[in-house]
Protein backbone atom coordinates (compact mmCIF):
# COMPACT_ATOMS: atom_id res chain seq x y z
CA UNK A 1 0.00 0.00 0.00
CA UNK A 2 1.42 3.56 -0.80
CA UNK A 3 1.40 6.03 1.04
CA UNK A 4 -0.98 7.80 -1.85
CA UNK A 5 -3.58 5.68 -1.47
CA UNK A 6 -6.84 7.10 -0.79
CA UNK A 7 -8.63 6.14 2.81
CA UNK A 8 -11.93 5.50 3.60
CA UNK A 9 -12.99 8.66 3.62
CA UNK A 10 -11.43 9.99 -0.10
CA UNK A 11 -12.80 6.69 -1.23
CA UNK A 12 -16.65 7.92 0.40
CA UNK A 13 -16.28 11.40 -1.18
CA UNK A 14 -15.37 10.24 -4.54
CA UNK A 15 -18.21 7.98 -4.77
CA UNK A 16 -21.26 8.70 -6.86
CA UNK A 17 -24.13 5.91 -6.39
CA UNK A 18 -22.87 3.29 -4.24
CA UNK A 19 -20.89 2.76 -0.85
CA UNK A 20 -21.96 -0.89 0.44
CA UNK A 21 -20.35 -2.81 3.89
CA UNK A 22 -19.61 -6.39 4.50
CA UNK A 23 -18.85 -6.92 8.33
CA UNK A 24 -18.20 -10.72 8.63
CA UNK A 25 -16.53 -10.73 12.06
CA UNK A 26 -18.25 -11.46 15.36
CA UNK A 27 -15.78 -9.18 17.73
CA UNK A 28 -13.99 -5.98 17.43
CA UNK A 29 -11.75 -5.17 19.75
CA UNK A 30 -10.61 -0.96 17.68
CA UNK A 31 -9.82 1.60 20.12
CA UNK A 32 -12.08 4.12 19.37
CA UNK A 33 -14.95 2.41 20.89
CA UNK A 34 -13.50 0.39 23.40
CA UNK A 35 -14.97 2.97 25.80
CA UNK A 36 -18.14 3.03 24.72
CA UNK A 37 -18.55 -1.10 24.57
CA UNK A 38 -17.03 -0.94 28.12
CA UNK A 39 -19.67 1.43 29.22
CA UNK A 40 -22.27 -0.54 27.52
CA UNK A 41 -21.15 -3.92 29.48
CA UNK A 42 -21.03 -2.59 32.36
CA UNK A 43 -24.44 -0.43 32.24
CA UNK A 44 -26.05 -1.80 29.56
CA UNK A 45 -26.72 1.58 28.02
CA UNK A 46 -25.45 2.66 24.51
CA UNK A 47 -24.84 6.06 23.48
CA UNK A 48 -27.55 6.41 20.84
CA UNK A 49 -26.98 10.31 20.44
CA UNK A 50 -26.45 11.41 17.15
CA UNK A 51 -25.44 14.34 18.32
CA UNK A 52 -22.81 13.19 20.67
CA UNK A 53 -19.59 13.66 20.14
CA UNK A 54 -19.08 9.70 19.82
CA UNK A 55 -21.05 9.76 16.84
CA UNK A 56 -21.61 13.39 15.21
CA UNK A 57 -18.31 12.64 12.58
CA UNK A 58 -19.68 9.14 11.17
CA UNK A 59 -23.21 10.81 11.24
CA UNK A 60 -22.30 14.03 9.30
CA UNK A 61 -20.07 12.01 7.02
CA UNK A 62 -23.09 9.47 5.90
CA UNK A 63 -25.60 12.28 5.78
CA UNK A 64 -23.43 14.53 3.61
CA UNK A 65 -22.90 11.23 1.48
CA UNK A 66 -26.60 10.27 1.29
CA UNK A 67 -27.49 14.03 0.25
CA UNK A 68 -25.51 13.37 -2.59
CA UNK A 69 -27.41 10.55 -3.75
CA UNK A 70 -24.91 7.93 -3.05
CA UNK A 71 -26.74 4.73 -1.31
CA UNK A 72 -25.14 3.54 1.65
CA UNK A 73 -26.04 -0.36 2.82
CA UNK A 74 -24.53 -1.87 5.25
CA UNK A 75 -24.59 -6.37 5.67
CA UNK A 76 -23.28 -8.19 9.14
CA UNK A 77 -22.83 -11.89 8.99
CA UNK A 78 -23.01 -13.23 12.52
CA UNK A 79 -23.05 -16.10 14.90
CA UNK A 80 -25.79 -17.00 16.93
CA UNK A 81 -26.53 -16.79 19.86
CA UNK A 82 -24.66 -13.80 18.72
CA UNK A 83 -21.68 -12.00 20.66
CA UNK A 84 -21.68 -9.15 23.42
CA UNK A 85 -20.11 -7.28 20.69
CA UNK A 86 -23.01 -8.11 18.18
CA UNK A 87 -25.59 -6.63 21.01
CA UNK A 88 -23.91 -4.04 21.63
CA UNK A 89 -23.26 -2.94 17.85
CA UNK A 90 -26.78 -4.00 17.37
CA UNK A 91 -28.16 -1.63 20.22
CA UNK A 92 -26.60 1.25 18.33
CA UNK A 93 -27.28 0.82 14.84
CA UNK A 94 -30.29 2.98 15.34
CA UNK A 95 -27.87 5.60 14.68
CA UNK A 96 -25.96 4.23 11.15
CA UNK A 97 -30.07 3.95 10.23
CA UNK A 98 -30.84 7.66 11.45
CA UNK A 99 -28.22 8.76 9.72
CA UNK A 100 -29.22 7.33 6.25
CA UNK A 101 -27.58 3.89 6.34
CA UNK A 102 -29.64 0.40 5.26
CA UNK A 103 -28.50 -2.12 7.86
CA UNK A 104 -29.25 -5.93 7.39
CA UNK A 105 -27.98 -8.99 9.75
CA UNK A 106 -27.49 -12.17 8.16
CA UNK A 107 -26.96 -15.31 10.79
CA UNK A 108 -24.02 -17.39 9.15
CA UNK A 109 -25.49 -20.34 9.68
CA UNK A 110 -27.30 -18.54 6.37
CA UNK A 111 -24.25 -17.72 4.54
CA UNK A 112 -22.76 -21.16 4.34
CA UNK A 113 -22.70 -21.35 0.02
CA UNK A 114 -21.62 -17.73 -0.60
CA UNK A 115 -18.54 -16.76 -1.58
CA UNK A 116 -17.23 -14.14 0.74
CA UNK A 117 -13.97 -12.09 0.75
CA UNK A 118 -11.66 -12.89 3.53
CA UNK A 119 -11.74 -9.77 5.49
CA UNK A 120 -14.10 -6.48 6.20
CA UNK A 121 -14.54 -4.77 3.27
CA UNK A 122 -16.08 -1.44 1.62
CA UNK A 123 -17.22 -1.27 -2.36
CA UNK A 124 -17.45 2.01 -3.52
CA UNK A 125 -19.35 1.74 -6.83
CA UNK A 126 -19.12 -1.38 -7.88
CA UNK A 127 -15.31 -0.70 -8.70
CA UNK A 128 -13.10 0.00 -5.80
CA UNK A 129 -12.61 -2.02 -2.77
CA UNK A 130 -11.53 -1.39 0.42
CA UNK A 131 -10.68 -4.14 2.87
CA UNK A 132 -10.11 -3.43 6.28
CA UNK A 133 -7.45 -5.54 7.80
CA UNK A 134 -7.82 -6.88 11.73
CA UNK A 135 -5.88 -8.45 14.55
CA UNK A 136 -7.09 -11.99 15.95
CA UNK A 137 -8.31 -9.87 18.81
CA UNK A 138 -10.05 -7.43 16.53
CA UNK A 139 -8.07 -4.19 16.35
CA UNK A 140 -6.79 -2.60 13.20
CA UNK A 141 -3.43 -4.87 11.94
CA UNK A 142 -0.89 -2.58 10.31
CA UNK A 143 -2.05 -1.52 7.55
CA UNK A 144 -5.30 -1.44 8.50
CA UNK A 145 -6.72 -1.15 5.07
CA UNK A 146 -6.06 -2.53 1.49
CA UNK A 147 -7.27 -0.59 -1.61
CA UNK A 148 -7.98 -2.66 -4.91
CA UNK A 149 -9.59 -2.33 -8.09
CA UNK A 150 -8.85 -5.06 -9.84
CA UNK A 151 -12.67 -5.96 -11.97
CA UNK A 152 -12.20 -9.45 -10.70
CA UNK A 153 -11.95 -8.62 -6.77
CA UNK A 154 -14.79 -5.53 -7.19
CA UNK A 155 -16.89 -8.46 -8.65
CA UNK A 156 -16.45 -11.09 -5.70
CA UNK A 157 -16.76 -8.30 -2.81
CA UNK A 158 -20.00 -6.86 -4.51
CA UNK A 159 -21.48 -10.57 -5.59
CA UNK A 160 -20.66 -11.27 -1.81
CA UNK A 161 -22.33 -8.15 -0.37
CA UNK A 162 -25.52 -8.37 -2.83
CA UNK A 163 -26.10 -12.18 -2.05
CA UNK A 164 -26.10 -11.70 1.79
CA UNK A 165 -28.07 -8.64 1.50
CA UNK A 166 -30.66 -10.65 -0.30
CA UNK A 167 -30.76 -13.06 2.42
CA UNK A 168 -30.25 -10.36 5.24
CA UNK A 169 -32.83 -9.32 7.74
CA UNK A 170 -33.22 -5.51 7.83
CA UNK A 171 -32.42 -4.63 11.40
CA UNK A 172 -35.91 -3.63 12.29
CA UNK A 173 -37.10 -7.62 12.27
CA UNK A 174 -33.69 -8.83 13.96
CA UNK A 175 -33.60 -9.41 17.03
CA UNK A 176 -30.09 -10.52 19.14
Amino acid sequence: MSQNEPGFNELLAAAKHSAVHLELRDSYGVGDEAEDFETWKRTGRRDIDPASTYWMPWVDLICNTVSRGVTVRRARIVSEPVTDYIRYEHAGTVVNLRAGEQVRWLPRRQASDIALPGNDCWVFDGEIVLFNHFSGDGNWSEPGWEVRSEPAVARLASAAFEAVWERGIPHEKFTV
